[in-house]
């Protein structure tokens, strides 16, 4: 299956994010130019690793450091062959957790957890909305309301597609978590939109009976000339009160639910805890991931590769 990062919607992606983009024999090679030292050329997990198409691009752009993200052993031994030096902190997670989607959605639900199970029972309701929501369907208070009165949770959750939508929607992330916390510009989550348009991503939020955000979570669909496999779970962020309520449960159900309406065949959460390479940050989200069942799909990590544009030779 075509791994995001080499299809075109990504591709769109980073050059709106000022990237240069090769794009041969679909594959895509992105370049990066610094001022004065040269370029890096970033290739992250390619179905094929072309060194000879590499080489080409070395010398074109005067690359002074490769990073390539291989997608299995076989790739990275290539790598080590060819003089490439396993990194000690890989861009892309080393590892993720992934759901087969052509499970049926009662197999799915069943290798939940119990307390991940509690809390999609508990937002039943704001399920079966979201559900209409999606096919078209707008929410608003009156749902809140009416969940408040069932004693599920008090919120309710819709979709976001419009800048103006969007850009309310990041102000609740940065307003979510502390300053230090990385949160993406309304610039680039709205290039996202741009680059992944209509059915290829989601925005969904989370509303306390008030209507203001709680939550939030970003879907992406991969979708490439010859698949249209895989859902990613990109972004997620809520507040106190969104983690009160285990708003962030639903969230995530329904992009499975939304993954498999749309025909994909896996959903991954770009990303879980990996102890080759350790970040005890990750230990918290990717317990709330492990809760929706699923199996880890490890990568080799990251390697590179430094050279002297003006001087090297290959």
């Amino acid at each position: 299956m075509t791994d995001i990062r080499q299809t075109k919607n990504y591709a769109n992606y980073l050059s709106s994010e000022g990237w240069v983009v090769e794009r041969i024999n679909n594959t895509n090679y992105f370049i990066r130019k610094l001022p004065l030292v040269g370029s890096i050329l970033k290739l992250q997990r390619p179905e094929k690793v072309d060194f000879g198409c590499i080489s080409v691009l070395l010398h074109r752009y005067k690359v002074f450091q490769i990073i390539v993200e291989p997608q299995d052993e076989i790739q990275a031994k290539l790598l080590v062959i060819q003089g490439y030096k396993l990194s000690k902190s890989p861009y892309l997670p080393s590892k993720t957790l992934q759901i087969d989607l052509t499970q049926s959605k009662e197999k799915i639900y069943a290798n939940f957890t119990k307390d991940c199970k509690y809390a999609v029972r508990k937002a039943a309701l704001a399920v079966s909305r979201v559900h209409h929501f999606v096919g078209g369907e707008p929410t608003g208070p009156a749902v809140a309301k009416a969940m408040a009165g069932k004693g599920v949770g008090g919120f309710y959750i819709s979709s976001y597609s419009t800048p103006a939508e969007i850009e309310k929607w990041r102000e609740a992330w940065k307003n979510s978590v502390n300053f230090d916390r990385y949160v993406p510009s309304a610039e680039q989550l709205l290039n996202i939109k741009k680059s992944f348009p209509q059915n290829h991503s989601l925005f969904l939020a989370s509303h306390n009976i008030s209507s203001r955000i709680i939550g939030g979570a970003l879907f992406t669909i991969s979708s490439h000339d010859v698949s249209n496999y895989i859902t990613y779970y990109w972004y997620g962020f809520t507040n106190k009160e969104g983690r009160t309520s285990l708003s962030q449960y639903s969230l995530l159900y329904q992009g499975i639910l939304w993954a498999k309406k749309m025909g994909c065949k896996v959903f991954d959460f770009e990303g879980v805890y990996d102890e080759r390479f350790p970040n005890k940050s990750w230990l918290g989200f990717t317990h709330f991931k492990r809760s929706f069942g699923g199996h880890d799909v490890p990568y080799p990590g990251c390697y590179t590769k430094f050279r002297f544009p003006f001087l090297a030779s290959k």
